[in-house]
């Protein structure tokens, strides 16, 4: 999309979103009848702190504005989580990576309805926002409360060695995926970290590799038997990545349903 088409488009969903408000809910009096529907440019200017001359720009396409603008213009219209992504995403910014909080509640029937598939629920970071009971019977760690970053549970673990055949290459291919990802939604905290729980994998953490599909083999050493997996990540929104660990084998479909 062109830069002149997209500041019209910009403008267009602008005023759509402008005339589908209800001044009744900002506390403004309405006396008589409008010309428009929703609120005037001058109010919603005047909420979002921005100058009346910009924000009609702003519709007529015939500016480009800064992130911050489109931000408070997204809170003053109440948009949708969907609804301010696709605003900045015209604006010309990537959205930010952040799950919205109703993102857990739609996910989780999924999660449960897969008995025997470990499988977690992160965010671009790689944080943990949700797992299902057969991944807590598989992993004693990262525990599924408190949004630990996955990566950095892992790397961190002093039973990652005995539990994973090999473990490292699990924890590679974790990584070129999570560098997929973060590149655009930059999370150098997590990099720094494992560069100081694994430092003899300094040149992992340093490379530019990424690696956005394709599946992987995982084996888990789980009491006397050994437990074969093929991993992929599912991304149901731009924020989110599903961790499905499929079972590969009768031994490890039996020990699953002897444990959830």
């Amino acid at each position: 999309m062109s830069g002149d088409l997209r500041r019209r488009e910009l403008g267009a969903f602008l005023r759509a979103s402008r005339e589908r408000l209800d001044p009744a809910d900002f506390g403004i009096a309405v006396r008589g009848r409008r010309r428009t529907p929703g609120l005037r440019r001058e109010e919603i200017a005047s909420e979002s702190g921005v100058g009346l001359a910009w924000y009609a720009w702003l519709e007529q396409g015939r500016v480009q504005t800064s992130r911050e603008v489109l931000e408070a213009l997204a809170r003053t219209m109440r948009m949708t989580h969907e609804e301010r992504r696709h605003l900045l995403a015209l604006g010309g910014y990537a959205a930010d990576g952040v799950a919205d909080d109703g993102l857990v509640a739609r996910l989780r029937p999924l999660l449960d309805n897969w008995p025997l598939t470990p499988a977690l629920l992160l965010d671009q970071r790689f944080d943990v926002l949700a797992g299902n009971a057969a991944h807590a019977a598989v992993w004693p760690e990262p525990a599924l409360t408190g949004r630990p970053n996955l990566l950095l549970s892992l790397a961190g673990s002093a039973r990652l060695e005995s539990l994973l055949v090999p473990e490292e290459q699990f924890l590679y291919e974790l990584f070129l995926r999570f560098r997929a990802r973060a590149d655009r939604f930059p999370a150098e905290d997590v990099v720094a970290g494992l560069r100081e729980l694994r430092p003899e994998l300094a040149h992992w953490w340093s490379c530019r590799a990424v690696r956005e599909f394709g599946s992987w083999p995982v084996t888990v050493l789980a009491d006397d038997a050994r437990l074969r997996f093929e991993c992929s990540l599912l991304r149901p929104d731009d924020t989110a990545t599903l961790l499905v660990q499929a079972p590969v084998d009768a031994e490890t479909r039996e020990w699953l349903r002897q444990r959830c």
